[in-house]
């Protein structure tokens, strides 16, 4: 890979290199994307106040998220369907995230299972988890992920998919040659073809519009 020195620069050669429909599906919003706007916008006015003649020689970025200490005040957010960007998927991510001493949350719909990224080795993970109709199946989700030695959910509000337009165009599918790893043998693993996108016909079909702080409490 060439030297790469930004973010930015990451996601140029993402586009080169990944099929559109991958490389959309990662890149884009809903609608107009101004939610997506807003929040790099938000992001890039965040600015640091600078301390002046300050010992620097030994300095300590470390803090505590839900009472688990990490190197720096960056975790990873859960991010779904890692392989079809790299072989090694949410893998790579796990290992990486670990070496760096920060948190990994790993998406409901990996392309790695629970047990799988927790065999990569130690490391502080959350897992990220959607609810499915069936509560069976949230359950059973909820249970191997601490089994697996997760520390925490992250609990995602997502009555329906935002509408994706870049999703539409492509008709984005799960490829093939990849599963929901953490639904296989439970028939929910694969997404099945749609006149627009599959992922949202996936998330109408099965994710519970009822959930509320009631049913949590």
């Amino acid at each position: 890979m060439e030297e790469v020195t930004n973010v930015m620069e990451y996601e140029a050669i993402a586009k080169k290199k990944l099929p559109k429909m991958v490389f959309d599906y990662y890149a884009s919003g809903a609608e107009d994307q101004w939610t997506l706007a807003e929040n790099r916008n938000a992001f890039s006015r965040i600015l640091f106040r600078p301390r002046i003649l300050i010992d620097v020689s030994k300095m300590d970025m470390s803090t505590t998220v839900v009472g688990f200490k990490i190197s720096m005040p960056i975790m990873i957010a859960p991010t779904a369907m890692q392989k079809m960007a790299h072989p090694e998927g949410e893998y790579a991510t796990a290992r990486a995230a670990s070496a760096a001493g920060t948190i990994m949350t790993l998406s409901s719909w990996a392309t790695s299972s629970v047990e799988e990224v927790a065999s990569t080795g130690p490391g502080i993970r959350f897992f990220q988890l959607y609810v499915y109709k069936d509560r069976n199946v949230v359950a059973q989700l909820v249970r191997r992920a601490e089994r697996a030695g997760f520390k925490a959910i992250a609990l995602i509000d997502t009555p329906r998919l935002g509408r994706r337009e870049a999703d539409i165009k492509n008709r984005f599918v799960l490829p093939p040659f990849l599963t929901l790893k953490n639904f296989e043998g439970l028939d929910l693993g694969k997404m099945d073809q749609a006149s627009d996108s599959g992922l949202a016909s996936y998330v109408a079909g099965q994710i519970d519009r009822t959930l509320s702080w009631k049913v949590l409490t």
